[in-house]
């Protein structure tokens, strides 16, 4: 196997356990409102605490780390606090200091990320740099498939704090691999601030992050509340709504390999594609009624056009900032968690003030908002290009 595939492999891995850990409470949020007799709105606070301290910090923290320290240390760093804080998690501590632990390591995710993505792109060739970062990305919609629903499946049989066993296995397997794969003394060279922090100003950039935004608050206004919300509007069982969530994932493994296959040959089309499942699915998901087979194939369809969102906006992103790829990956997952924010944010004011059948329609508006962005820088670059050729 070549260097850059287990590169790549090894980034992936180190995802597994950090999307185990942010998203594998997803599924127990309904088990933790009632062990602290809590609303479902405030047991998200778990989810979009995590994703507002990435948001805010994610590009400070990317900027100060992400060239000039070894990727080796800063990859494991990031793993071991994900790992303490399962640990803690899993001991079921008052809510406060539950949500405290969840919050430590958002500060270094985007990090690992950018780390993880540049590590396994620099090994490699130009013409398979979204291969490689499909790779370690992937891990995304393999957590999905295989960790998230076992910790969720598990919790159904015994309790909510068996989710995060599952984290602190996977985390432990990950920083292992870290440890012994990755090339030590991997460090990228110094960037100044000045040559990053440029492409903000770029147009294409900042339509290219407003769609991240509104893309990832439309997926996470629904599923956000994906156990919560089958369970009342489909009247399913803790351990079905887990098969619902493997089935989503083994789906979403397939078309998240079918994106990174799309984007090396249009990323704009490809991205429209599947963020015209934003509209698709809330329509879907109002008016298929609860048979058990029709949920079957929403879930199929959920889960085909909802996997590759993260590889989309990564590859989306960077296509505007090439010379960027850390910084632009920094704040592709920044504001993908503040979207993640506003989307559960969004679910949970629609639950609490109106029904918990209503989210998808919040996705919807969301979904509509990011095809405007994509549509819109469109136009915009196609306007450059012919004033270029004017030019000439």
């Amino acid at each position: 196997m070549k260097l850059n595939k287990q590169i790549a492999y090894v980034g992936c891995l180190g995802m597994i356990g950090i999307i185990t850990t942010e998203f594998g409470i997803i599924g127990i949020l309904p088990q933790i409102a009632l062990y602290y007799k809590i609303t479902i709105d405030k047991a998200a606070y778990l989810l979009s605490a995590f994703a507002l301290v990435i948001a805010c910090t994610g590009p400070f923290i990317t900027l100060l780390l992400s060239s000039g320290f070894d990727r080796k240390k800063i990859m494991l760093t990031t793993i071991f606090i994900f790992l303490f804080s399962t640990v803690v998690s899993a001991f079921s501590p008052p809510f406060w200091l539950l949500m405290i632990v969840r919050m430590l390591p958002a500060f270094l995710q985007p990090v690992y990320i950018a780390t993880a993505i540049s590590a396994a792109v620099a090994s490699g060739k130009k013409s398979e740099e979204n291969q490689l970062m499909g790779i370690v990305l992937g891990g995304i919609a393999l957590a999905m498939v295989t960790t998230v629903p076992f910790a969720t499946y598990l919790s159904s049989l015994f309790s909510w704090q068996s989710s995060f066993y599952v984290q602190t296995i996977v985390s432990a397997v990950a920083l292992i691999a870290i440890f012994k794969i990755m090339p030590s003394r991997d460090v990228p060279e110094k960037k100044s601030y000045g040559s990053q922090i440029k492409i903000l100003k770029d147009s294409s950039f900042i339509l290219s992050t407003a769609m991240n935004f509104f893309m990832i608050a439309s997926w996470f206004s629904t599923y956000s509340y994906f156990a919560d919300y089958l369970g009342r509007t489909r009247k399913l069982d803790m351990a079905t709504v887990s098969y619902m969530l493997l089935l989503f994932g083994v789906v979403g493994v397939f078309s998240n390999w079918l994106s990174g296959k799309m984007l090396t040959k249009s990323i704009t089309k490809t991205v429209a594609f599947f963020l015209s499942g934003t509209v698709i699915i809330p329509l879907i998901l109002m008016y298929s009624g609860d048979n058990i087979w029709i949920t079957i194939i929403v879930i199929i369809i959920w889960g085909f056009f909802y996997a590759p969102c993260f590889l989309n906006a990564s590859a989306y992103m960077i296509s505007a900032a090439p010379k960027s790829l850390e910084f632009a990956n920094s704040l592709a997952t920044s504001f993908g968690n503040l979207g993640v924010f506003l989307g559960t944010a969004a679910g949970g004011w629609i639950i609490s003030h109106s029904t918990i059948n209503n989210i998808p329609w919040a996705g919807m508006f969301f979904g509509f908002l990011a095809l405007i962005m994509v549509a819109w820088r469109s136009i915009l670059e196609k306007s450059k290009r012919k004033l270029m050729i004017i030019d000439l």
